[in-house]
């Protein structure tokens, strides 16, 4: 048995470039366009954030050296205090 599925028409704008790629997917897929741009939001929308990974292993990795805020909290100023000396030396980023 067959169910409907709902459908909505919608119109997008789309630079020559976009349309070239999604036909180019359509054809590899052998789907119609449509079907291509649903799959290819739909890969889009399951993927992870860019950098995701990487902060949760910064994370992990911060909680792993158990240090206490108090300790964390001392060398984060040090650390801007040796930024803002440098600063003042000319020693910062160009």
């Amino acid at each position: 048995m067959d169910m409907a599925v709902s459908r909505v028409k919608s119109t997008y704008s789309m630079d020559g470039e976009t349309v070239r790629t999604l036909d180019s997917l359509a054809r590899r897929w052998k789907v119609t366009k449509s079907e291509a741009l649903r799959r290819a939001i739909q890969m889009a929308a399951a993927r992870e954030p860019p950098g995701e990974a990487q902060l949760r292993a910064l994370e992990d990795a911060q909680r792993s050296m158990r240090l206490a805020r108090k300790v964390a909290d001392a060398w984060l100023e040090g650390a801007r205090r040796e930024r803002r000396a440098a600063s003042r030396r000319g020693e910062g980023p160009r």
